[in-house]
């Protein structure tokens, strides 16, 4: 199962710096995210031979899901076994531990991820790394990446883990 208690306790005691139990990137909101999912329970797959498939980190090395927030979207929208998420029509429709992608400018190119720490008043807040935000509302309408042809990718984690 996934523990999503467990997932934003790991969000909230990180959003702000980096643990030294994994790689720090420049851009680093995918691998936030990812370490968020992880302490959720969420399995990895895959393997240090191949970057492009499954999701892991581990050996020096990761997959381009892990750190990549194209790639990632890719891998929640399309996995069948472990990891698994429903992408969902509205931010509404989340809750704590889940995943937002996000593609500032609306070119089918995804630029940012964030995750679902918390709601209040029925609105999602995030928490997400690069530029490290803590309880931000969803929609990221403050941040000087947002555009008025902004698309939101919304992603529901799957509690049912089969590996």
């Amino acid at each position: 199962m996934y523990d999503r208690e467990a997932a934003v306790r790991y969000a909230e005691k990180w959003w702000n710096k980096r643990n030294p139990a994994f790689p720090a990137f420049a851009v680093d909101c995918t691998n936030y995210v990812s370490q968020c999912l992880l302490a959720g329970g969420a399995p990895m797959r895959g393997g240090y031979a191949d970057r492009k498939n499954g999701w892991w980190v581990g050996g020096g090395t990761w997959s381009f899901s892990w750190s990549v927030t194209h790639s990632l979207r890719w891998y929640l929208e399309g996995s069948k076994k472990g990891l698994k998420a429903v992408r969902k029509a509205s931010a509404a429709d989340l809750i704590p531990g889940d995943v937002i992608i996000y593609d500032f400018n609306g070119d089918g190119r995804m630029d940012h991820a964030a995750f679902v720490v918390s709601r209040q008043n029925g609105v999602p807040l995030v928490n997400a790394h690069t530029a490290d935000s803590y309880h931000r509302h969803w929609s990221y309408t403050t941040s000087p990446a947002h555009t008025d042809g902004i698309r939101y990718y919304f992603f529901h984690i799957d509690e049912n883990i089969s590996l």
